[in-house]
């Protein structure tokens, strides 16, 4: 791998361009060895940190989505050197705590609401006004949540679209004010908000959640030197205290193969008959595997492999092979440790016997799409049975008929869980656009046609 610097790559267009759509037919028994790309929640809060710390960060295993592009752009405006240095590998040299400088232009984090949202809090504890925006899916996503405890911070709003959406311009404040916060939905992006402004807050900051959501935040910090403390709190959440005003210091970082993404190949062997392939280096954090707990539940055949630990982060091998599925209850309690593969789930629940009920995906509703009715609308285009009553989603097993098109709503889950069923479905599954894949699994689809998956 050569040291010297290259550019950032440029993210691929976000909006506006030709759609992309893909047909996922009947698929021959899958095999092979695969890694996921890098975990997309990790290499943000990479590189967000390695630009608030002193000295130089060394990421390997980044993932070069645009997604996580954009936020690399991001620090850069910030003033932080960042510079790809091989594939994956990346280097960052930050300005420490407080020292971001005011962007020359809006910083545009595409279709990334985490990098938007953890953005805000990194932000909020420099004296400057910045303007964060984003493509058109991003526009609509709610972020009044993470401006009311940052404006309760002493971060003022200068300018915002209505309802609190992008765009928006925010007005940093060197001396932010400590304070306590309970989180009022489960949201690892939230509580990552107040957590990095109030790296720059005089005092201690607390953070209570009354449901535990992924704590890579809370790990990074202490890997980068802050003072964190975590205790439980009440049946499932915990209380997380941060000392204000540490000096971060550099640190290496080796992201793990991202579990989110994973369970795309993963749930495709486990429905497609005959299938038996190895994922290899997958995150096994117990706040992110709540998929591969459900699917055990269902009667999937997952063996997991030298489970070891690398980069702060308990990663295994996973052997994965077809299986006959049944349906289950997944209670609202675990939906903070797999909010992100519930559309895939519900491609699984409709290749299992029985039904697979899902309850509290309230969080659903808020994603790059409404993902609750956009998930509803490609298993009614695809004939599978279902209901969604409130914030719970029934899905009835069976032979799957599949169609399309399936309406994706500029959503990187909802394409690829639609084109996993297709591979299992009588019909295939043509769904409408492949574009956006790229904000978080650019390799989606010549990985699944490497282990014989027939998309095209």
């Amino acid at each position: 791998m050569s040291s010297a610097p290259m550019p950032i790559p440029p993210p691929g267009p976000h909006g506006g361009g030709a759609p992309s759509p893909a047909t996922a037919r009947v698929s021959p028994a899958l095999s092979g060895r695969v890694r996921a790309p890098g975990d997309k929640s990790v290499s943000h809060r990479a590189l967000i940190l390695g630009a608030l710390a002193h000295g130089e960060t060394a990421i390997t295993g980044l993932l070069e989505g645009e997604d996580v592009l954009n936020t690399a752009k991001a620090c850069a405006q910030l003033g932080a050197v960042v510079e790809r240095t091989g594939n994956g590998a990346w280097r960052v040299r930050g300005v420490g705590v407080g020292g971001f400088r005011a962007p020359a232009a809006p910083l545009d984090f595409g279709n990334s609401g985490t990098g938007a949202r953890l953005m805000m809090g990194a932000v909020a504890g420099n004296p400057i006004a910045a303007t964060f925006d984003g493509d058109a899916s991003l526009r609509k996503r709610p972020m009044r949540r993470v401006l009311d405890p940052l404006t309760q911070m002493g971060v003022a709003v200068l300018e915002t679209a209505e309802g609190g959406r992008l765009p928006l311009r925010l007005q940093g404040l060197a001396d932010l004010a400590a304070f306590s916060y309970e989180t009022p939905v489960p949201s690892a992006q939230v509580k990552s908000a107040v957590l990095l402004a109030g790296l720059a807050a005089r005092g201690t900051t607390l953070v209570r959640e009354r449901e535990a959501t992924r704590d890579h935040t809370e790990a990074m910090l202490r890997h980068f030197g802050a003072e964190i403390a975590v205790a439980p709190f009440g049946a499932h959440g915990r209380e997380i205290t941060l000392a204000g005003r540490p000096v971060l210091r550099g640190a290496p970082v080796v992201v793990p193969s991202d579990p989110s993404s994973a369970a795309f190949p993963l749930v495709a062997a486990l429905i497609v008959p005959g299938s038996d392939i190895v994922i290899a280096d997958m995150m096994m954090n117990p706040l992110r595997i709540g998929l591969v707990t459900t699917l055990i539940e269902m009667g999937a055949r997952i063996e997991i492999l030298d489970q070891r630990t690398e980069g702060g982060e308990t990663v295994a091998d996973l052997r994965v092979r077809h299986s006959a599925l049944r349906g289950v209850v997944v209670p609202a309690e675990r939906a903070p440790a797999m909010i992100d593969e519930y559309p895939v789930l519900a491609a699984a629940a409709a290749c299992a016997e029985g039904t697979t009920i899902m309850h509290g995906l309230a969080e659903l509703r808020v994603k790059e799409s409404d993902r609750l009715a956009a998930v509803a609308d490609g298993l009614a285009a695809c004939g599978v049975r279902h209901a969604v009553e409130g914030d719970d989603l029934l899905v009835e097993g069976g032979p799957v008929r599949g169609g399309g098109p399936v309406a994706t709503h500029m959503d990187h889950r909802i394409a690829m869980a639609f084109l996993v069923l297709g591979l299992a479905s009588r019909d295939g599954v043509r769904v409408d656009d492949t574009a956006f894949i790229a904000t978080s699994f650019p390799a989606f689809l010549p990985m699944m046609r490497g282990l014989g998956a027939d998309i095209a």
